[in-house]
């Protein structure tokens, strides 16, 4: 391949969804973020050693609705986040804004 050819993913994704501020490329970044919410809870759960069962056990929700999160198939309400970080994993959600 020539290295000419080669693209960065900002090239990539303006060049298929937009620039940033657009409806595509805005809906693209934002199924980012969610997919990245159910990767981590994927990830720290299986550190965990827990079972989808017994997390949702830990904090009273159900199987299905932590696989759905963990395969991005649906989005997790802010109190549930913290329910799975905090009685869940033991932890301290943290949330930050940026401008």
């Amino acid at each position: 391949m020539k290295k000419d050819r080669i693209k960065t993913l900002e090239q990539f994704k303006e060049e298929h969804y937009g620039k940033r501020g657009t409806k595509k490329r805005d809906k693209l970044e934002s199924g980012y973020e969610t997919f990245k919410i159910g990767a981590l809870i994927h990830e720290a759960r299986l550190e965990k050693g827990l079972t989808q069962k017994a997390l949702a056990e830990k904090c009273g929700t159900t199987k299905s609705y932590i696989s759905k999160i963990e395969n991005n198939i649906k989005e997790v309400r802010i109190s549930t986040l913290q329910k799975i970080v905090e009685l869940g994993f033991g932890g301290q959600l943290q949330l930050s804004i940026k401008f």
